[in-house]
């Protein structure tokens, strides 16, 4: 069973300027060696904005998705992060899984955080998304997803095996807040018999809020599997076991029970 490497990429946002945005994430992807997986904030090259009649890309020639096809070629390892999309006269806080070949899979993010008035600019996804990489099943989430659990219930399949192993997590979580973040990722991990990766921003934004990052991977008993770096730009890798992660399930029939 392939173990598979993550890479988070824990990392200050500058407000509203993709050009900058893109050439900062350029310079700390260049010190990712080798990797399976890499994670950028949400909204990867704009920051969590409501401007989203200035900054939507369409998909169809979108910049943010040749530059991620770019870089998911060039480091030979799937990404995953969020953009600003528009679609039809809508918008969307838009979930994308890069693969290293290209191909591309979207999610539209689910719950809308009404404290930002998000919901008065985008419009809400609808559907789970869970794609396959290197043998894994992935959950694909973005920050205010974390609050409902409803959403990331994990279920047997009828073969008896779980519908996912991981779980992402991308975003733009305050400071204030953090304690909730880490709590609630860690409780998904554990309700969910399954790895949770939360990727979080650093630094201020353009509304002045703060954002602490603690990042982290979490296994399937809700424990960390990476050393802690609040309020730092850094790169929070973890080794995710399959093996592991099956055995947990074997021991403890909480799936099955449910």
């Amino acid at each position: 069973m392939q173990d598979l490497k993550l890479s988070l990429v824990q990392c200050s946002q500058y407000w509203e300027d993709k050009a900058q945005n893109l050439g900062h994430m350029e310079i700390l992807l260049s010190g990712i060696e080798e990797t399976d997986l890499i994670l950028l904030p949400e909204m990867f090259h704009t920051a969590f904005s409501m401007n989203a009649q200035d900054l939507a890309e369409n998909c169809e020639n979108s910049g943010a998705i040749v530059w991620l096809k770019q870089q998911a070629a060039i480091k030979n390892a799937a990404i995953y992060t969020s953009f600003i999309a528009e679609e039809e006269g809508n918008y969307f806080n838009r979930g994308i899984f890069v693969y290293p070949d290209g191909k591309t899979v979207f999610y539209n993010k689910r719950k809308l955080f009404t404290l930002a008035k998000e919901e008065e600019t985008y419009t809400p996804g609808n559907e789970q998304v869970i794609v396959r990489w290197k043998d894994w099943s992935i959950n694909l989430q973005i920050c205010y997803d974390l609050r409902f659990p409803e959403i990331s219930r994990n279920r047997l399949t009828a073969t008896g095996e779980a519908e996912y192993d991981l779980c992402l997590y991308v975003a733009n979580w305050p400071e204030r807040r953090a304690h909730h973040w880490k709590s609630l990722l860690a409780a998904r991990a554990i309700e969910n018999q399954c790895y949770v990766a939360g990727l979080n921003r650093v630094g201020e934004d353009g509304k002045q809020l703060t954002y602490s990052g603690d990042s982290n991977v979490y296994n399937a008993l809700g424990e960390k599997l990476a050393a802690d770096a609040p309020g730092k730009e850094e790169i929070i890798t973890a080794l995710l076991s399959k093996t592991d992660l099956l055995q947990v399930r074997q021991n403890l029939n909480f799936l099955k029970d449910a």
